[in-house]
């Protein structure tokens, strides 16, 4: 069993954090600001009770800021008159809880002013609305710092596509310093997910040939795929919609693997993850498992994804509001 303990977790840091990310550490703002990691928790707990939804929300938030500049709060920026931030790329028009943070970020201001980052009021916020929801925990180790710089064009480029191959990803993951068990892992968040129909309609209306050639990604169900298109994707149109793990869509658990083995995952990049042999041996191998053994894998790629091209030091800035840089 793979187990992901704290040492376990904080030797991981270590290992890869040779710069920034290994300036991260537990109770950063002990002494600095000492209430802070209790009221995100407790504010982020309170809203998921109240609206589920927030949960995975906030979880993708946290996950498209990493990939773009790293973990650093810029996915928070709003655009300006000199140009457009990434909030505001076509990947990230969908995403939610910005007000949240805001909101969260308020009440840290009121209690330790100048101190705690939005980029770390993000991560710790993603890692509580997860559990929030029966979902695994995680240590977040803090000490990042605001960026200042926010880009469209950065995002588009840097996101993950729904269209990826299986080597498109793996290339994109290690160049965050992630690896193909990152990838594996990480996925599994859309567990806790759903998907527009028009970002995958190129599985639902186009049927590449299955098996013809190493790595062709299998199609989409075909029966699965005639029901979307009939009724959900049909009736909603483009903008409509659809868990991603049907029936059990804000639980955290291994239904998103079991789609993504019966063909049934809306994401030409998750179908592709049953391309790799080694991939699908360990999706396989997780669906067989416990499902704490799920859990403890998870917790340590969000961990490895919360260390990414970080922030520390005299680094960037303590954002004063998150959607603004300081003046």
């Amino acid at each position: 069993m793979l187990l992901v303990g704290a040492m376990a977790v904080a030797v991981m840091l270590v290992g890869a954090g040779a710069g920034a990310a290994g300036q991260l550490r537990m109770g950063f703002y002990a002494k600095s600001c000492p209430a802070a990691e209790r009221i995100v928790g407790d504010y982020v707990r309170l809203h998921v009770r109240r609206v589920p939804t927030v949960a995975p929300a906030l979880l993708r938030t946290h996950y498209h800021d990493c990939f773009v500049r790293g973990c650093d709060g810029s996915i928070l920026l709003n655009s300006t008159a000199a140009g457009a931030a990434e909030k505001d790329a076509p990947p990230n028009l969908t995403l939610r809880g910005f007000d949240l943070i805001d909101r969260v970020k308020g009440l840290v201001e009121e209690a330790c002013p100048g101190v705690v980052s939005c980029a770390d009021v993000l991560a710790l916020a993603a890692r509580d609305a997860v559990a929030a929801i029966g979902g695994p925990s995680w240590r977040v180790p803090t000490g990042r710092r605001d960026g200042t710089v926010s880009t469209m064009q950065e995002a588009v480029r840097e996101l993950p596509s729904p269209s990826m191959t299986f080597p498109q990803l793996v290339a994109l993951f290690a160049g965050k310093g992630l690896d193909v068990r990152d990838l594996v892992w990480l996925s599994g968040a859309h567990t806790i997910g759903i998907a527009h129909c028009s970002s995958f309609a190129d599985r639902l209306y186009s049927y590449p040939t299955a098996g013809n050639g190493t790595g062709a990604v299998p199609p989409l169900d075909a029966a699965y795929a005639a029901n979307l298109r009939q009724r959900k994707c049909r009736m909603g149109g483009r903008d409509a919609a659809v868990e991603m793990d049907p029936g059990s869509f804000l639980t955290f658990d291994l239904g998103y693997y079991h789609t993504v083995l019966k063909h049934r995952a809306l994401f030409r990049s998750d179908a592709a993850l049953v391309t790799d042999p080694a991939a699908r041996a360990d999706i396989a191998g997780v669906v067989s498992s416990p499902p704490e053994v799920f859990f403890q894998v998870f917790a340590r790629s969000m961990a490895r994804l919360g260390a990414v091209q970080v922030k520390t030091g005299s680094q960037g800035e303590i954002r004063k509001h998150c959607a603004v840089v300081n003046s």
